[in-house]
């Protein structure tokens, strides 16, 4: 139990980077996703083949990695209202939060996994949440995370230990991790295989990978993957 954990891996940028992490320190790793009708629902295939790309760089990680779980949650695409789950203009909301800010996205997701972490007899669980590069979502604030994990040990009497790699740094320490974990190979992997954009575009791939270019995860990846560029010179 105290070495294998749970990856809430969407297929982004942050998750793989994440996947990485948990499969460097962990014995076992398996992976869960949710499919909660996502404009970029793109990223559900992506997942896939990041899952297998990852497996054909190292032998250590190919054997350490599990299954995976892909779970339906479709209460967030029928409240809708967000420009993740229907077709409405990504901009500032009246709140303060963007309008691709789902409501409770993050504390559905960690409860499910849980959930899942608690049938299969798993304590650690990994998620790419972060306080320095995000949007001002509330659910991925440090604070956030650490009383959830107060709440679902409390509500399930367990002891899972929730881990965020990336709490506390930018895209570009983001990209100097996977660089760091992988080497270039899956920093390739990374750019070519993963998916951020909120439109779901993969029609051109970029310098950073594919995306649009325009919507704010695009614009996000797109400069802290010149900062990290930067930074090797």
């Amino acid at each position: 139990m105290n070495n294998s954990a749970l990856v809430v891996f969407s297929g982004g940028q942050d998750s793989t980077t994440c996947l990485a992490w948990a499969l460097e320190r962990f014995d076992s790793v398996a992976t869960i996703g949710f499919s909660y009708g996502q404009r970029h629902d793109v990223e559900m295939d992506c997942r896939k083949n990041v899952l297998s790309e990852v497996c054909g760089l190292n032998d250590t990680w190919k054997q350490r990695l599990k299954h995976d779980e892909v779970l339906e949650i479709n209460l967030f695409n029928e409240i809708g209202g967000t420009a993740l789950t229907e077709e409405v203009e990504i901009q500032m909301g009246e709140n303060g939060l963007p309008t691709t800010f789902v409501p409770g996205r993050n504390l559905v997701f960690l409860t499910a996994a849980a959930a899942y972490a608690y049938r299969q007899g798993i304590r650690h669980i990994v998620i790419g949440v972060c306080e320095t590069d995000f949007s001002g979502y509330p659910d991925c604030r440090d604070d956030t995370v650490k009383a959830m994990q107060v709440a679902l040990n409390l509500g399930m009497e367990s002891r899972f230990v929730i881990h965020t790699p990336l709490m506390w740094i930018d895209k570009a320490a983001t990209w100097t991790m996977a660089d760091d974990l992988g080497g270039k190979p899956f920093v390739d992997l990374v750019r070519e295989h993963t998916h951020t954009c909120y439109l779901g575009d993969r029609t051109e791939l970029h310098a950073w990978g594919y995306g649009c270019g325009t919507c704010p995860a695009c614009e996000l990846r797109a400069k802290g993957w010149e900062q990290f560029e930067e930074g090797k010179q």
